[in-house]
């Protein structure tokens, strides 16, 4: 073997040295999901996945776990090592539960299985056509066939139904592509159309039990076909039972990873693109205005296409900003004035051209942003730049563009960075605020002190229990904020939905606004009353807001609520993550004072625990701050804000 990137990780291996240098392991593992063969990425999860995830904490407990059960109709071990170096790629490990052959069904009916037992963050339920087909009679028609999709359908719905009750995170099906094997023997064409007809019509009702099931995703397979990638390897299929082939396999696992990486609050939130040869053909300060490809060219189109693509996604609430080494000046008259480009200044929240290394201006944009610069995907042409930000900001996702922008937005799509479960109104609504933000940070720089600033800026806060509009944005909050995150427990919105239902428990939005425009939904607080003590089990404040005295002004209002409902004492707990360090002291600075007996253990309540996700190894042994107010003397809301608290029925200003 030559000198490649795969040896690293042999040579890793053959050392012993996998799980002590396993950070390595993801820069060595994405090389290899970046080079295009499946066969070495396959390899390389295989690999990993006999090496295990608790051989790895052993050497650096902090690392990320998903917990995947993984059950199907077939053969379904084939996913675990994909699916291994998938997650690797991301800097996360799996503990993979994987199912006996044909299992599926008892696995998510009997809330006693062995599926459940293992209390997995996600169950991955791979089907293929041989659900149907094992039952069609030995000679068959069209009619036939969808019978028994109908029935399957609607086991399938009471399997989503079943695992609402008894599971918790997500459950991952995925759509069933038709083998020509099964096409090919109806000879008579009108009987093979009927087929194919009533084929995808069950993939589409399939995919719309999404509709009905919020804890559900459907994985449409039918994309991912294409070009050389087999649906099927025969030879495995009959004797192994292994019904998608392994290059399937890998893109599916791709495609769960992308799901795996939302559900634990690392989707990306802002698409950074390079402009010269990037957004645009050609350089804008050598062949000016006039000479730069947009349209109207083959080499134009694909530029075009980019734009199109990118102006999609940001559509759907991803922030959008332009990083260049270029003159401000043209730039923006580019973007301003130039007849064919369909991306416009007002498209970016930030366009940056100047003649400073680009991971300089990253950071200073997440800065200005309030965002992590993990938060960032950047998209650059130049494989110097690319290396450059890659080694000063490795938690940046990079994407490598090359001389062929017929491939840019294909690259920019392949790793579904922004890909999350669903949107709300405020995350369309998203990269105008993230706009007025950055004029906040201008008024700011106005002013000689922040006390000032902060009196002028006109702050308005409400808090108030969630509406049921507003429960999907709760789950958002908990999967996507990292800083402002007391315990790190990542909910879906079934699991939401469950707790604002329990007559113990509560679920408060916090809303802001301020003299440049409405924040929308902002934070959260989960809370439950035990006797006559409030748990407050979580706290959650976008990055956008803080710094604020928002979180003071919501903590002093909770507490007089707590005194106002009789209770005694309000206890908060603090788990500690890679990103919330700087909430450590966030309850200490506010009256409570720390419990020692009670501070290796989250106490929340048992529907808060069904539901419970978070960034640590072993959830169950991880260590947590309990802290305890008395609520005998309680801090008034800073008098720079204007709060107004509407809850258990009291509005109050």
């Amino acid at each position: 073997m030559g000198d490649t990137t795969e040896d690293t990780l042999w040579s890793l291996h053959e050392r012993g040295r996998v799980a002590a240098e396993y950070p390595r392991v993801r820069r060595i593992v994405g090389a290899l999901g970046d080079s295009g063969d499946p066969d070495e990425l396959r390899r390389a999860g295989n690999l990993l996945a006999r090496i295990g995830a608790d051989a790895v904490l052993e050497e650096h407990p902090d690392t990320p776990v998903v917990s995947v059960a993984i059950t199907g109709h077939s053969t379904v071990s084939g996913l675990t090592g994909p699916l291994t170096a998938e997650l690797a790629r991301h800097g996360m490990l799996l503990r993979p539960h994987v199912g006996d052959f044909d299992s599926y069904v008892a696995d998510l009916a009997s809330p006693d299985s062995d599926l459940y037992a293992a209390r997995p963050d996600a169950v991955v339920c791979l089907l293929d056509a041989s659900v149907v087909f094992d039952e069609v009679p030995a000679v068959w028609q069209p009619e036939d066939v969808a019978r028994v999709l109908d029935e399957k359908l609607a086991l399938l719905d009471r399997l989503a139904t079943s695992f609402a009750a008894a599971g918790r995170g997500t459950l991952i099906l995925n759509t069933l592509p038709l083998p020509r094997v099964h096409a090919a023997q109806q000879v008579v064409l009108s009987a093979r159309a009927r087929l194919g007809a009533v084929w995808r019509e069950a993939n589409a009702r399939l995919l719309r039990l999404m509709d009905d099931h919020p804890e559900l995703v459907v994985v449409d397979i039918d994309p991912l076909l294409g070009g050389e990638l087999p649906l099927r390897d025969a030879r495995l299929g009959t004797y192994t039972k292994t019904q998608f082939s392994p290059q399937l396999l890998a893109e599916y696992a791709r495609e769960v990873a992308h799901l795996l990486r939302a559900a634990t609050g690392r989707a990306k939130k802002c698409l950074v693109l390079d402009l010269d040869n990037t957004v645009w053909g050609g350089v804008l300060g050598d062949d000016g205005p006039e000479g730069i490809e947009v349209a109207g060219t083959y080499r134009g189109e694909a530029f075009r296409t980019l734009q199109r693509t990118a102006r999609q996604i940001a559509s759907q609430g991803v922030l959008l900003a332009a990083v260049s080494k270029n003159d401000l000046d043209p730039v923006r008259r580019v973007l301003r004035e130039h007849a064919e480009m369909t991306l416009r200044e007002d498209d970016f929240v930030r366009v940056i051209a100047n003649w400073r290394p680009k991971h300089d201006n990253l950071r200073e944009l997440a800065d200005d942003l309030g965002i992590g610069v993990d938060s960032f995907v950047f998209a650059d042409d130049s494989p110097y730049e690319c290396g450059l930000v890659t080694r000063e900001l490795p938690d940046v996702a990079v994407i490598r563009l090359d001389d062929d922008p017929a491939l840019h937005t294909e690259k920019l799509l392949r790793d579904g960075w922004f890909d999350v479960r669903g949107i709300t109104a405020d995350d369309l609504r998203r990269p105008e605020r993230y706009r007025e933000e950055l004029s906040r940070k201008d008024f700011l720089h106005s002013f000689e002190s922040l006390t000032d600033y902060l009196r002028e800026l006109d702050i308005r806060v409400r808090l108030a229990e969630a509406s049921d509009s507003e429960l999907a944005r709760v789950s958002q909050l908990t999967l996507r904020t990292n800083q402002f995150n007391l315990t790190t427990r990542r909910l879906q919105p079934a699991d939401v939905t469950r707790l604002a239902e329990d007559p113990d428990a509560l679920v408060l939005t916090i809303r802001s606004a301020d003299r440049f425009g409405d924040n929308g939904v902002v934070g959260a607080i989960l809370a439950h009353r035990d006797d006559d003590t409030l748990h407050i089990d979580n706290f959650l404040l976008s990055c956008r807001v803080l710094a604020r005295g928002i979180e003071q002004a919501c903590l002093s209002a909770l507490l007089s609520h707590a005194r106002r409902q009789g209770m005694r004492s309000v206890r908060a707990y603090y788990r500690p993550s890679a990103k919330n360090g700087k909430v450590g002291d966030f309850y200490v600075g506010n009256g409570f004072r720390p419990l020692e007996g009670d501070a290796d253990r989250a106490h929340t309540s048992d529907t808060a625990d069904t539901a419970d996700t978070t960034d640590t190894a072993d959830t169950a042994d991880t260590a947590v701050s309990t802290f305890q107010h008395d609520l005998a003397e309680i801090a008034g809301p800073p008098e720079h804000i204007q709060l107004t608290r509407s809850l258990g029925g009291q509005r109050t200003p």
